[in-house]
């Protein structure tokens, strides 16, 4: 009896080895390129517990780990799937490749490649949960899949969470609604509180970087946030406070199967792979629309940032579009008050005298509802589907090509579905659309490319709200690009060479190159009409040519918080723009071996001239080969085009 039971227990512990031994062959997949690893493992090896992530990182052919843990699991209304997951199968790694267009952001050809894996598990309660997970060559991501059929339920909380050893660099923006923070540079763990995405990671010791975020959040899900509250080393994925957005709406979404989660997102490499990353589109859904010829990107004249009221005074409104037609701008907004206009005429005078000029107009609204306590009008002219045709129908009859909507506070599911009913309603018209007051990108300009820009920034408009931003915008100027820009466009409102209510230390240089440096498919330029017009000729003809759409981007050398040399291609013409948060003066020697070979190309370069507000401007021809020596003053800057010889 006892040999009997001795032998049932060694064969028992046998299959048991043999089982976990293929389990850990299995749940391993790796990027095309091999320089990315993800491991699925359990801490006890039992095959029915709590399971992990582990990311590992090939740099220089050594192998280590960038994120050595991410827990995972979700709780539902009815049942958990956290803990006691029972590991039913790896399905076979699956090759994702697929080609795409963008019709405006950093790239406009876009690969979206991976090796993906689908791993399944089963509760106590034999429910199933599926975890998909992929490889890319520029990162990670893995989102939860509950394929069953029927069922409603509440998502009471959801136990992703990455493990963050402490002496890794970290830049991170404390939360807040309107992600319009600050990022902050951290060398470890000691500051607990809950964070905005996207957040910046550097690995000790490697020239390894990696940025989290979410991508495709739909009507499904709400958006997160990140949250070391509890465990300062683990920043948890949390929903939004249920004071958000005045209390309105649940902060735990609702959900129905057969459902999936958001992708997690990490995006991992140098900070070239970083900045160059469409990563966020590449894991979203394809474009619902099919006639797309009427998405126009382009520049924009904005008064907001001169004059906070300037769209109540017909002059100023007509002075501002005489400014984008000046200017070659396709666009000049109405912002905020637009149907309080006086001085000379009112909304429809100004709709006529701006299409007189071949300038398109934009304009601004409030997002209304009780979810804002703010009173300014137009206000809640977007709330309902109802209220939505009817504004959309008469802005297409004046000819109005988009609209800015303002002030949405939350993140909850129920505000999510507005965001996207936005979205379906101004398509049906063909009217642009771009978010304030918002949340920040998660993938929704490829699947709706008429979402042209989100703000989701601190940016220019920060002038008027206070003395900071004149000190702290240099240095927080070279951290957007490795930060907030990479997952999406992000409309700072930029290069304003005048002051607002608080003026700017940045040097008319550092101003100029911002045009390149930040991505937006509409890049409201913010200064006042004589801001450029009195600007040297050399730098008034780069404002009125350059893009705001490109078909490429490299990065050619930075750090966050210090400097970025970013060099971007629309067609065969290639922009450069470099920007310094240093507080010394610098030489700098700039390589163009990014450059296509055989191809000789004409160079305008306008740096820093002898103070803040001068130009230098040198004509050259260049190639691939060639280098460029330039002076950046101290947060300074400089812009430059190379145009093909022929």
């Amino acid at each position: 009896m006892i040999r009997t039971m001795i032998k049932k227990m060694i064969i028992t512990g046998i299959l048991s080895l043999i089982t976990l031994t293929a389990i850990t062959q299995e749940i391993n997949i790796v990027s095309p390129n091999r320089k990315i690893s993800i491991e699925l493992f359990s801490e006890h090896n039992t095959g029915t517990e709590e399971w992990f992530l582990k990311i590992s990182y090939i740099n220089d052919d050594q192998s280590f780990e960038a994120i050595p843990k991410i827990a995972l699991g979700l709780s539902r209304s009815d049942q958990d799937f956290f803990k006691d997951l029972k590991f039913i199968k790896a399905g076979k790694s699956v090759l994702i490749e697929e080609q795409y267009s963008a019709l405006h952001g950093k790239q406009s050809l876009c690969s979206n490649l991976a090796n993906e894996k689908i791993i399944s598990f089963e509760n106590q309660g034999k429910a199933k949960m599926n975890l998909i997970i992929r490889a890319y060559n520029d990162g990670v991501a893995f989102r939860y899949e509950f394929p069953e059929k029927e069922g409603t339920y509440i998502v009471k909380d959801e136990f992703t969470s990455y493990n963050i050893p402490s002496a890794t660099k970290r830049w991170m923006q404390k939360w807040n609604a309107a992600n319009e923070g600050l990022y902050t540079l951290m060398n470890d763990d000691n500051i607990q509180q809950s964070w905005c995405y996207p957040a910046l990671f550097k690995v000790p010791d490697n020239d390894c970087w990696f940025l989290l975020h979410e991508a495709d959040v739909n009507r499904s899900y709400c958006g997160s946030k990140l949250s070391n509250i509890s465990e300062k080393g683990s920043y948890k994925i949390t929903f939004p406070d249920p004071k958000d957005g005045n209390g309105l709406g649940e902060s735990t979404p609702t959900i129905s199967l057969p459902w999936k989660s958001p992708w997690r997102v990490i995006i991992m490499g140098t900070l070239a792979d970083i900045t160059e990353s469409t990563l966020i589109n590449d894991v979203s859904p394809p474009p619902v629309l099919e006639k797309t010829d009427w998405i126009k990107p382009g520049l924009v004249s904005w008064n907001y940032w001169s004059s906070n009221h300037g769209t109540k005074d017909y002059q100023i409104v007509c002075s501002f579009a005489d400014l984008a037609a000046a200017m070659n701008w396709p666009y000049t907004l109405l912002d905020w008050e637009w149907d309080s206009m006086g001085n000379g005429g009112n909304l429809e005078d100004a709709l006529r005298y701006i299409h007189s000029l071949g300038v398109k107009p934009l304009m601004w609204y409030n997002s209304g509802g009780e979810h804002t306590g703010v009173p300014s009008t137009p206000r809640d002219r977007m709330l309902t589907h109802e209220n939505r045709v009817e504004e959309f129908t008469k802005l297409k009859k004046l000819g109005v090509a988009g609209v800015k909507i303002d002030f949405f506070e939350s993140e909850k599911q129920d505000m999510i579905k507005y965001y996207l009913d936005i979205l379906d309603d101004a398509a049906r018209f063909e009217i642009m659309v771009y978010f304030h007051g918002c949340l920040v990108p998660r993938g929704w300009e490829r699947t709706y490319p008429h979402l042209m820009t989100y703000e989701g920034v601190r940016g220019a408009e920060w002038y008027n709200n206070g003395p900071d931003l004149t000190t702290t915008a240099p240095e927080h100027n070279t951290i957007l690009p490795f930060t907030r820009n990479v997952v999406g466009a992000m409309d700072y409102t930029p290069v304003t060479f005048t002051n607002s209510q608080y003026p700017h230390i940045t040097s008319y240089g550092h101003e100029l190159a911002l045009s390149v440096v930040f991505e937006s498919g509409l890049q409201h330029m913010a200064d006042r009409p004589s801001g450029y017009y009195e600007l040297p000729w050399a730098a008034k003809l780069f404002l009125m040519g350059v893009p705001v759409a490109w078909d490429d981007t490299k990065l050619i050398e930075g750090y966050p918080g210090r400097n970025i040399i970013i060099a971007r291609r629309k067609n065969d013409l290639w922009y450069i723009g470099g920007i310094s948060a240093e507080r010394f003066e610098r030489n700098k020697t700039i390589s163009l071996n990014f450059l296509p070979e055989g191809v000789k190309y004409k160079l305008t370069m306008i740096s820093d001239g002898k103070h803040d507000r001068d130009f230098n401007v040198q004509y050259m021809v260049v190639d691939k080969s060639s280098s460029v020596d330039i002076k950046i003053l101290r947060r300074g800057g400089f812009a430059a085009r190379l145009d093909p010889l022929k």
